[in-house]
């Protein structure tokens, strides 16, 4: 065998194994982007709720755009009542005259006031249908709080799913839109939404957590009161455990 002969066979196999390693390449690919991942994102559907159509601002009772939502609650209305109780959260009373004066008076002295009303937003029309809030200290202009609406659509299981506005109210003063007294909130809303999650998870009250990233389109506002708000644009989730 001559020299030529000799120096074309390690090409030739060499060749033979990179055109079979670019075929393998080629089957992996095909089959991770037409079979694995759209079978993988198929069973995330099945599983999670859809957040498409849903809007990502509430509004005041003057239609002026309100908080940012920024969480969802996956669970039946009971179980998470029973959840944010576990994680040491205060349903908040109604707003009528007489909490109003309560709440009026607590800021005045300085006082706790554990389950002072919350103004109301509205989101599909109506507004929150429910209400929690965490004390700061014994100061009631200080406080953690969260807005929830059952949404029109449940979970794929048929679970109710709750979507949430969370924020920290860290003063009060008048609106910068109707001159009404409020709680001006801080800026960092996404905070308030991992402080949420984190007590529930904290008391083991949820059974999984994610986020559904650019679920916000717009990264900064201002609500009702003139108070600029800004988000990573995620939605974070929280399946609610069940009782046991």
């Amino acid at each position: 065998m001559n020299d030529s002969s000799s120096a074309a066979a390690p090409r030739r196999s060499y060749q033979s194994l990179a055109l079979r390693g670019f075929i393998g390449l080629a089957i992996a690919y095909l089959l991770v982007a037409y079979v694995i991942a759209p079978f993988a994102w198929d069973r995330y559907e099945q599983r999670h709720p859809s957040f498409d159509d849903v809007p990502g601002i509430t509004e005041t009772g003057d239609r002026i755009p309100g908080d940012p939502l920024n969480l969802a609650l996956v669970g039946t209305e009971r179980d998470v009542k029973r959840a944010m109780v576990a994680a040491k959260w205060y349903p908040a009373d109604p707003l009528t005259l007489k909490s109003c004066l309560e709440i009026a008076e607590a800021t005045v002295l300085k006082r706790p006031y554990d389950d002072a009303p919350v103004s109301s937003l509205y989101l599909f029309g109506r507004k929150e249908d429910l209400a929690f809030e965490q004390p700061v200290g014994d100061d009631p202009r200080r406080r953690h709080h969260v807005r929830y609406w059952k949404a029109p659509h449940p979970a794929p299981d048929g679970t109710p799913v709750w979507l949430g506005a969370a924020t920290f109210d860290q003063r009060v003063g008048l609106s910068e839109t109707t001159g009404q007294i409020t709680h001006h909130i801080a800026a960092d809303v996404d905070a308030e939404r991992n402080h949420v999650l984190a007590t529930l998870e904290s008391a083991k009250q949820l059974s999984e957590r994610y986020a559904v990233p650019g679920f916000h389109k717009t990264l900064s506002g201002r609500n009702g009161g003139g108070d600029p708000w800004r988000t990573d644009g995620a939605l974070d989730v929280g399946v609610v455990a069940d009782e046991n």
